[in-house]
């Protein structure tokens, strides 16, 4: 018994002093760590250097184990008590410098996340914190998000980092998936253009860029076994034009693999997609690392598919395995060097790169990056419903009630991999508090915890703000362990039953209200919505998130976001969805596709968001084809017929209702942000490229153009009844 117990003593003394050793050594100098090659090393400045060749020099000095080093992050080893470490006795997360070799000069690269502000080292360093990526999505201003990326890409290099796993760009194929929160919402068209200015954002400040989960990633709970089945129509024509657009346009210096299976073989390892698809039809030159932790399960698959680097540890890329493959010859020598070639490239373009600012600590919360997070989470709230509520009035000793346990909680959304730390968080009640501290105005908050009390105060009140929705523990990224889940997918669109019953009982008794919603995706709001005059979708605002909210329920901004998605009527309409299902079939129609091609009525359509002004849209002119860039010339007029200025979303459909083959009604191929003052005429163009006519043709595997008359469609949301049209043929 003795004997035992001294075991155990002496084992967890060996623990925890590994865990305080690489708590200390490892990873002390991550302040000082150089991210950038030794110049004294070379005669020519570092940013004057081939490094495509010299990456073939340092590869023909390279051992075979060297070359394994830079096919993966750390070893498990160190890796694991590192995080340990940092996490218990320092109060951080660790960082991964991959592929350091000081032999051979080659610097770290090192990663953190970043879809809403960079994933810091230090938790007591905290960084600017914006609203998630479905809420940037939701002010549908590409402008905005580029100049969010850029500030995430500084901070990111003023914290001793390089590699940026974001942006985030998977189809919301439904709105139950788990960190629908990350992504730009469900139309490839927007989530295209959205990625393309994260990425080009990012490599501006010389941060590999690695947009993320190549493919068909669009379910959490079961993401590590999940097998899509899909056609390779809706593959090419849905789950893929965005990955594409971002990969051709952006170039970024690498790709992140999803975990699940895709036609019976994990996207870590699959060769149709990182090869034929990725490098051989779209020219990838970059680099694929897995996701994190069981990313690959199949060494010599993966070697094979293109694979290059496996994170956050060397796992399945260990010596044993990759050393056995190649005696057995059934992997070869050249089959690695083409995969470190091509990683070395990517890499050293980064380390030997002219840095044009200098990235130190005082970027990080500079007070216009903190200005930015406010603007964006005031373009992303979207109003969609105002039956002559807002904005509130502001001033004559009004009792103003806010109701709900979300309008007090420090709540930025799911805190998995996004996660980012604010060094504070303006929640709705805080906002809405600050907001008339200087008036006669008085703010009463009521919890709801109990129902009758809420219920008395909102007799009793001017204006009702009810603040109901999700935290990180009903969407995210999904952890489970023992006693411990968080995250997920959601098995129901529904709020909380409280949250239901609070909009219902207080509705009966004050019709001055507004329903602002906090989350991450859509909503099931059938029980409710016709209950209560005004509803605003607030999403997981970011740290200023609270002020931007009380602007626009006050008027001082005017509400200009629009929903990246669609909310049908019937919830039922949504396609399939079990978030612990083995397998699933992904079909071409989703979304507003889905809807309109099979006559479901919306509730609340894709493009869809209401204005304190009001816009009115004509003399919508088509252009002949210009024959020398293969271009329509669209244009057409918007008039703020209200009193207020605002911005409008303008957006452009093609319709397809000719169409020889199974086709959406329409498809959306263009979206411009313009603000326009009151009782003025903004004109507004879209180029139209006719290769965005086209479909893929399985059967021949090529895009090809129908010689038909397509319909061209402007105007303020999807829906048919606030667009215009006209003609183009190609008969």
């Amino acid at each position: 018994m003795i004997y035992k117990f001294l075991k155990i003593i002496i084992a967890f003394l060996i623990l925890s002093s590994s865990i305080i050793f690489f708590t200390l050594y490892v990873n002390k100098d991550y302040k000082t760590i150089s991210l950038k090659a030794n110049q004294s090393l070379f005669k020519k400045k570092i940013w004057e250097i081939n490094t495509d060749s010299l990456s073939e020099k340092i590869l023909s000095q390279m051992s075979l184990e060297e070359k394994i080093d830079q096919m993966y992050g750390e070893k498990m080893i160190e890796s694991i008590p590192k995080f340990l470490g940092n996490y218990l006795f320092k109060n951080r997360f660790a960082h991964i410098y991959a592929g350091k070799n000081d032999r051979l000069n080659i610097p770290p690269w090192v990663l953190s996340d970043g879809p809403r502000g960079a994933r810091v080292l230090d938790k007591k360093n905290a960084v600017t914190t914006f609203p998630v990526g479905m809420a940037r999505a939701s002010s549908w201003n590409v402008d905005l998000e580029y100049k969010v990326h850029e500030v995430i890409a500084k901070e990111m290099r003023a914290n001793k980092t390089n590699y940026a796993a974001t942006p985030c760009i998977n189809l919301l194929r439904h709105p139950g998936w788990g960190r629908a929160q990350e992504t730009y919402g469900e139309d490839p068209w927007l989530l295209g253009e959205f990625g393309l200015a994260a990425v080009k954002a990012i490599e501006k400040h010389n941060v590999m860029a690695c947009p993320k989960h190549f493919a068909l990633n669009s379910i959490e709970n079961s993401r590590w076994k999940i097998d899509v089945s899909v056609d390779e129509r809706t593959l090419r024509e849905v789950y893929l034009p965005h990955f594409k657009k971002v990969i051709q346009k952006g170039k970024p210096a690498s790709l992140m693999s999803a975990y699940n299976q895709v036609r019976g073989e994990y996207c870590g390892s699959n060769y149709e997609l990182l090869n034929k698809i990725l490098r051989e039809d779209w020219g990838f030159e970059g680099f694929v690392s897995t996701d994190w932790i069981w990313g690959i399960y199949d060494a010599k698959k993966a070697i094979k598919a293109g694979l290059n680097v496996e994170m956050p540890w060397q796992d399945e890329y260990n010596y044993n395995k990759i050393k056995s493959l190649i005696k057995s010859g059934e992997i070869l020598i050249s089959d690695i060097d083409k995969l470190v070639l091509n990683t070395l490239k990517t890499r050293l373009k980064y380390a030997f790169s002219y840095d044009s600012i200098d990235y130190n600590d005082n970027l990080i919360l500079d007070s216009s990056h903190i200005n930015l997070a406010r603007i964006a989470a005031e373009e992303s709230m979207v109003l969609i419903k105002n039956d002559k509520i807002l904005p509130f009035k502001k001033n004559g000793n009004l009792k103003i009630g806010v109701f709900g346990k979300l309008a007090n909680i420090k709540n930025t959304g799911d805190r998995g991999s996004s996660d980012s730390r604010a060094p504070y968080v303006i929640t709705p009640l805080e906002g809405i508090k600050d907001y008339h501290r200087n008036t006669k105005n008085k703010v009463i908050y009521n919890d709801a915890s109990n129902i009758n009390d809420a219920i008395e105060v909102a007799k009793n009140v001017d204006q009702l703000i009810i603040v109901v929705g999700y935290t990180y523990k009903n969407e995210g990224e999904f952890i489970d362990s023992p006693g411990y889940q968080i995250g997920g997918d959601r098995i129901s669109l529904k709020l909380e039953e409280n949250d239901e019953k609070l909009i219902q009982e207080l509705s009966k008794f004050n019709k001055n209200l507004v329903v602002v919603y906090v989350g991450g995706s859509a909503i099931d709001m059938n029980n409710w919505q016709d209950k209560v005059p005004s509803i605003l979708f607030s999403w997981y605002s970011g740290m200023e998130g609270g002020k931007a909210l009380a602007k626009i329920l006050y008027g001082d901004i005017n509400p200009s976001g629009k929903l990246p998605f669609s909310i049908p009527k019937n919830i039922s309409d949504y396609p399939y969805f079990n978030p612990f299902t083995d397998t699933i079939t992904y079909g071409y129609y989703h979304g507003y596709t889905l809807f309109e091609k099979f006559g479901k009525e919306m509730s609340y359509p894709f493009g869809f968001g209401l204005s304190y002004s009001k816009f009115h849209y004509k003399n919508l002119i088509v252009s002949e084809l210009n024959i020398s860039d293969s271009t329509y010339q669209i244009s057409f007029d918007i008039e703020n017929i209200s009193n207020y200025n605002g911005k409008e979303v303008a957006q452009l459909y093609v319709g397809f209702n000719e169409s020889k083959v199974d086709r959406p009604v329409k498809l959306l191929r263009g979206f411009k942000k313009i603000s326009i003052p009151s009782k003025e005429i903004k004109n507004v163009s879209f180029k139209l490229n006719i290769n965005d006519l086209s479909w893929y043709n399985p059967e021949k595997k090529k895009w090809e153009i129908e010689k038909i008359k397509y319909k061209i469609l402007v105007g303020s949301s999807s829906r048919n009844n606030d667009l215009i049209h006209s003609y183009i043929s190609l008969e």
